[in-house]
């Protein structure tokens, strides 16, 4: 089956967000309640926008735009071609551009959906000398499959019913997590751990606990990015990772691996960025090569997920550690010397069991999104391209 093709702008409106004060940056332009989407924020996004790094206030709104709900948000810089349906309110600049569909015409998420298919097409087109940029003028030479509006909404009925399951996921995991940090929390920061009743507290310390660095409990290998020449696309040896959210599709071949040019993280390593901001954490599936922007971080004892959410507790609030001059930035003797309530071996196994056990359902959720996002992914292009009737 043929449908007619047809450019973004004969489906719907289109223009770029609005960011017109320099510096970007200025304090004077945050801190209010209106919403303020950024690139990364979209890339995070798993289809609708919910969350957002930042919010203007009136005087940042003034110079902006506040776009309704609904309207597609898709980046031309930094993170290329990424798309997300607005579900509040939101103010982007113009590293983002905001589709609203006509009525009768398109629907917003069939619109998406061929942005995933044609993701790719966009990212080989905007290649720049200095950074990949999608300026409308490249944007506007991709033709999209336009078949009748009833058929665009069976089509996004059928492949959003996948992304609904996995945004449930999503939501699961988030309230796992969230369970297993509250735990740490009481247990370490609360000091409301199992026998604390009967445990004498010496200077605001547990009996048998003590102040001690990283270094005393962990091991840190720190990323470096290989040359160019070692990475590949075709699968060839292990995958690169640049960031703590980076899964892009570089490889690096095995016979580098030994060498000065590579850093490995295990399957089951602690992810941390150690820059740009430092302390995103992730957990990685597989062994991978990871740049410099990442640590791999591991319990010398094994006692991953408390080690996990130790960071998690002393990063997520204060994530901006180190000295670097361009970006927020830690070196590995920085992160190694960290200061920690370090509770007795027998506390913290107790813990590790159980938000082993947590983490246990937070990785069947993470399988379960893998296998919809797979499923969703085939059957794409087939319903693109008609070969599967609606």
């Amino acid at each position: 089956m043929s449908w007619e093709k047809k450019t973004l702008d004969q489906l719907g409106s289109v223009s770029r967000g609005k960011s017109k004060h320099r510096p970007r940056n200025d304090p004077k332009l945050f801190g209010g309640q209106y919403p303020f989407i950024q690139t990364a924020d979209v890339k995070n996004a798993n289809f609708y926008i919910t969350e957002y790094s930042d919010t203007y206030n009136e005087t940042g709104l003034a110079q902006s735009k506040l776009w309704d709900v609904g309207t597609l948000c898709i980046t031309i810089a930094a993170n290329i071609a990424d798309t997300g349906i607005l579900a509040i309110p939101a103010c982007f600049p113009d590293s983002i551009i905001g589709f609203i569909p006509y009525g009768g015409i398109s629907d917003v998420r069939f619109v998406k959906y061929c942005f995933d298919m044609l993701q790719q097409d966009c990212k080989q087109i905007s290649q720049g000398t200095a950074q990949d940029n999608l300026s409308w003028q490249k944007l506007s030479t991709i033709e999209f499959p336009a078949p009748p509006i009833e058929t665009q909404r069976r089509i996004a009925d059928i492949l959003s019913a996948y992304d609904d399951l996995i945004e449930n996921n999503r939501k699961q995991i988030k309230l796992l997590e969230e369970a297993a940090q509250r735990l740490y929390k009481e247990w370490f920061v609360d000091l409301r751990f199992p026998g604390h009743e009967h445990t004498k507290i010496v200077d605001g310390v547990p009996e048998g606990w003590g102040i001690k660095p990283l270094s005393s409990i962990a091991d840190v290998i720190m990323g470096q990015s290989p040359k160019s020449e070692f990475y590949n696309q075709t699968g060839e040896g292990l995958p690169f990772h640049q960031g703590v959210g980076s899964y892009g599709n570089r490889f690096v071949k095995d016979e580098t691996y030994s060498t000065a040019f590579t850093r490995i993280a295990e399957s089951g390593s602690i992810l941390f960025s150690v820059r740009a901001p430092v302390g995103r954490l992730n957990i990685t599936k597989n062994k991978i090569v990871i740049g410099r922007g990442v640590a791999a971080i591991n319990h010398k004892n094994g006692f991953q997920s408390f080690l996990f959410y130790m960071l998690k507790e002393r990063f997520f609030k204060d994530n901006l550690v180190g000295n670097g001059s361009i970006f927020a930035s830690i070196s590995k003797d920085e992160l190694l010397n960290q200061q920690f309530m370090m509770p007795c071996k027998d506390t913290i196994a107790q813990y590790n069991k159980v938000a082993q056990s947590i983490d246990d359902k937070i990785a069947t959720s993470d399988r379960q999104i893998e296998l919809l996002t797979q499923a969703r992914d085939r059957l794409l292009p087939k319903l693109m391209g008609g070969e599967v009737k609606v």
